[in-house]
């Protein structure tokens, strides 16, 4: 695989990056395994000091963590500095919170004269993180920041588009403090996760990805009996209820669809709209999105970037053909989009028939599908329609009536009002194709600890 940084806006490549040899793997695998044998016992207190370090070091230098993200994957300026601050909390939270939520646990047990029972949670030891493009700190911020202060160390492998962001957080973690070999980015290549997997020396990954490599990295893991967390795809329903705020609405659905240039995968893609509004809610809905203004990704008055490749444009291009070969209509919105750089032009998909394949994808990019439904039964119904389970959302201008739809939709996530609040302090994650584990809060500290138990016994023995 070839890691290079080509700026997605200008298409020049910048810079390329050598592939890992398997003995420099094997070389970081060991590097991990002994800084983990000191850091296991590191206090919570020093481990906290460090990462509050991080957070303040890309508060103080968040311009410099931004622009590097605009360049390797064309995320807007202003969208940019919002990561770096996101990442920042995220840190944050666990020197806070790590030594609360690791905390050792007693266990009431049924005769009390038995003695004591504790539940400790302990490090495993070295991990695999599998991170993506789209965010390429915050998801990388979202696994080492728990992780770290639950004492693993870990090994990053990520995405090839965007090496240098992987680079700027390996030293960030440095320069925090964090001992040699406790955090390290590796240019590996696709098969070298198996032989990372097979290292009796590595006791899991965690994912962030696409359903493929997923469901490639779990099958890899489970024949190596490693734990795995999998962060996949979405399909979020976008409901709206007969009763919604529409100019608020519509207004959440152009950014929720359109942030990240599209490219997330808790953006709404998927638009339900229950009869009455519906005619009201589209034409309003092409009125906003083509108000967004595609362009250079590092000026303030841009709100549509490019996508993060060529590649990744010419295939959402192709899927649009390929819904409309099967009976969708597309309609283009706005004005052209730049011709030079990663730009495909929002498009609004309809007519969108139950046997179109298209309902089962997950469009990375500007492309919303829109479904109209009788009433808030049938939208329950569209929203559980897809083989993803990640998040959604329910608008009304009464919040119980949102709630009480909300907690009919099957998914990890569901929000009333917003289509998705991506925090420090909320938990992530689905179900079904979206993966499975979840990430942040204690959720995600705990997810790759010993949970041990320590029973201390005072009776005598029957015989």
């Amino acid at each position: 695989m070839t890691y290079a940084t080509v700026n997605p806006f200008t298409g020049e490549t910048v810079t390329r990056f050598k592939d890992a040899t398997d003995e420099e793997v094997t070389r970081a695998i060991g590097k991990a395994q002994a800084a983990f044998e000191s850091w296991r016992d590191t206090s919570f207190a020093e481990r906290a000091s460090i990462m509050q370090n991080a957070a303040n070091l890309l508060r103080k230098d968040i311009d410099a963590y931004a622009s590097l993200l605009t360049l390797e994957m064309g995320k807007l300026i202003g969208e940019a500095r919002a990561e770096v601050e996101l990442s920042a909390n995220i840190f944050e939270y666990y020197a806070v919170h790590a030594k609360r939520l690791l905390a050792p646990e007693s266990l009431p047990v049924a005769n009390l004269t038995e003695g004591q029972a504790v539940l400790t949670h302990e490090p495993l030891g070295v991990l695999l993180a599998i991170e993506p493009w789209n965010f390429p700190y915050y998801q990388v911020a979202r696994i080492i920041a728990p992780q770290l202060s639950a004492g693993n160390t870990i090994l990053l492998k990520h995405a090839s588009n965007v090496p240098q962001c992987a680079q700027a957080f390996e030293k960030l973690m440095k320069e925090a403090g964090l001992p040699s070999g406790a955090f390290q980015n590796v240019f590996a290549t696709r098969s070298q996760i198996e032989l990372i997997l097979g290292d009796p020396r590595v006791c899991g990954v965690a994912l962030t990805g696409s359903e493929a490599a997923g469901s490639s990295v779990a099958a890899q893991a489970g024949k190596a009996l490693k734990k795995s967390t999998m962060e996949l795809g979405g399909a979020d329903a976008f409901v709206v209820l007969a009763d919604a705020d529409l100019d608020k609405t519509v207004n959440w659905a152009v950014f929720g669809r359109h942030w990240n240039g599209g490219q997330v995968c808790v953006s709404s893609k998927r638009m339900i709209v229950v009869d009455g509004l519906y005619e009201s809610f589209l034409e309003r809905y092409k009125k906003g999105v083509g108000a967004l203004k595609a362009g250079n990704p590092t000026l303030p008055e841009t709100t549509l970037a490019p996508l993060s490749s060529q590649q990744a444009a010419d295939d959402i291009k192709a899927r649009i053909k390929e819904a409309v070969a099967h009976g969708a209509t597309a309609t283009e919105v706005g004005p052209p989009v730049p011709t030079t750089g990663a730009f495909v032009q929002p498009t609004i998909l309809t007519d969108i028939a139950p046997d179109n394949p298209a309902r089962n994808w997950e469009f990375f990019g500007p492309v919303s599908m829109l479904f109209r439904a009788k009433d808030d039964n049938e939208a329950i119904a569209i929203a559980n329609d897809s083989p993803f389970g990640l998040g959604g959302s329910v608008f009304s201008a009464d919040p119980a009536h949102g709630a009480r739809v909300a907690r009919q939709i099957s998914t990890g996530m569901v929000f009333v009002n917003h289509p998705t609040m991506v925090k420090a302090d909320l938990p992530f994650g689905g179900i079904r194709h979206s993966g499975y584990g979840r990430e942040l809060l204690g959720l995600g500290i705990k997810e790759f600890v010993n949970h041990k138990l320590i029973d201390i016994v005072s009776i005598d023995a029957p015989f």
